[in-house]
């Protein structure tokens, strides 16, 4: 065997059983709630229904993801103490359950409070939300790394995730905006979706924790990590790959965020039927349930970075086609909406199971195990920038256009500036970005030997 992997090939190529495969995915159905409810209408409830100015509005998203920055990494050591101490990484797992309870909080706005005091409420909750998020998501997301699957097992694995993921992401997309009272939204109608849609995260996270018990019991690594604190950090930030692939990470990450929260806008302000925005998010969403076997398919032909670097091209050249906007034709731009969803798909599932292949790279190299807490801790501070990162671009680009935030009911006029911010920044500027992350990826070389050895 090569250094990638010491273990019997046996033991890397066993398949995965589909209940415990299916339990598992369906802990991303409330994750999919959170990633998705909140870069699709925070931004918007602020702006638009609290009266807090687009610049201020941007901050209050973007301050909570800075601090994830520090926490995530620390949720990932404290993951890799647990699996070390007893075994697994439950107990965070189930204090990530109390997610729910901040999510609904998020939208349950005083209803005296609007500007600043609002913009301060929902940057509170947000903060506890990613904070319960970190727990859940990074103990989840490190559970292909502690089984002994190799190269191809660990991409079927995450195309079950990916796949649930798809479907709350879906769900919750076309849900969250109905039970806001769709283009009547108000107060009421928000606190109402966030109650309904939490009840629905929290049995989906419940089975999770179940569905993850039975993969581990199935095919856990007896390994336990040896690097930790702020050692295993060190080593996860020297790792050559898994900087390059965090890197183009990072861009995805904030152009995928980015499009979410310009969807009620380009909606609204561009198409001029803010009911399009169910639409759109379906457009880029559902494409992903179909295609996501396809990738699958696509990796084992080609590789994962190949196929990754496919994805992000589509996806920049459908940005440019929404740039051109109304004259474009409505057939045309919801079409150009569903590439970005099949591209979307494809970035979703291959850096995903590229960053286990990066673990137990790192962990055979030196004949150490490594902890995997500690690599999707600061995988998941990526994610929660990028996150933060897309809608403050995006509210920046309103505020450079003077747009003019509103409460509940009002229409101000919009200048031309600010509808052309509307237009390019859902466009142009995804475009650009992910060119960026075309360009970071293609420094990522370990896909061919991880291909060949595990």
């Amino acid at each position: 065997m090569t250094g990638l992997d010491r273990r019997p090939l046996a033991a890397t190529d066993a398949a995965l059983p589909r209940g415990p495969l299916a339990g598992f995915a369906a802990g991303s159905l409330g994750m999919g709630v959170w990633v998705t409810v909140p870069g699709l209408l925070l931004l918007y409830f602020l702006t638009d229904v609290l009266a807090v100015g687009p610049w201020l509005a941007g901050l209050a998203l973007l301050l909570p993801k800075i601090a994830d920055v520090l926490l995530h990494p620390w949720v990932g050591h404290r993951a890799d103490v647990e699996q070390t101490r007893r075994g697994d990484r439950r107990r965070l797992l189930l204090v990530g359950c109390a997610l729910p309870l901040a999510f609904a909080a998020l939208f349950a706005v005083p209803g005296g409070l609007t500007g600043a005091p609002a913009a301060a409420w929902v940057a509170v909750f947000f903060i506890a939300g990613n904070l319960l998020f970190a727990a859940y998501q990074v103990p989840y997301l490190a559970t292909p790394a502690d089984l002994r699957i190799g190269y191809h097992e660990r991409t079927r694995l995450m195309a079950f995730r990916m796949v649930v993921l798809t479907l709350g992401i879906l769900v919750s997309g076309l849900l969250a905006p109905l039970l806001t009272g769709g283009d009547a939204a108000t107060r009421d109608g928000y606190q109402r979706m966030g109650v309904v849609l939490a009840v629905g995260m929290l049995v989906a996270m419940l089975v999770g924790v179940v569905g993850i018990a039975r993969l581990r019991g199935s095919a856990a690594d007896p390994t336990p990590a040896a690097h930790g604190g702020w050692s295993a950090l060190r080593i996860a930030l020297r790792d050559r790959q898994f900087r390059w692939l965090v890197a183009a990470y990072l861009a995805m990450s904030t152009t995928t965020h980015l499009v979410l929260a310009g969807v009620p806008y380009y909606a609204e302000y561009e198409l001029r039927a803010p009911g399009l925005t169910t639409v759109l998010v379906a457009a880029f969403v559902a494409p992903a349930l179909l295609v996501t076997p396809v990738w699958l398919v696509v990796a084992r032909r080609v590789g994962k970075q190949r196929a990754l670097l496919g994805a992000q091209g589509a996806f920049a050249v459908g940005s440019l086609v929404l740039a051109v906007g109304r004259p474009a034709g409505l057939p045309v731009l919801i079409g150009a909406v569903a590439v970005l969803g099949v591209a979307f798909a494809g970035m979703q599932l291959l850096p995903f199971s590229m960053l286990p292949d990066v673990i137990r790279a790192a962990t055979t190299k030196d004949g150490i195990a490594t902890g995997a807490g500690t690599y999707t801790g600061v995988w998941t501070a990526t994610e929660a920038t990028g996150a933060a990162l897309g809608p403050y671009a995006y509210a920046l680009c309103l505020a450079v256009g003077g747009f003019v935030a509103s409460t509940a009911g009002q229409s101000p006029v919009q200048p031309d500036a600010a509808l052309a911010a509307v237009r390019y920044g859902f466009g142009l500027l995804p475009a650009v970005a992910m060119l960026a992350a075309l360009l970071l990826q293609r420094r990522y070389t370990l896909d061919p030997t991880a291909r060949t050895t595990t």
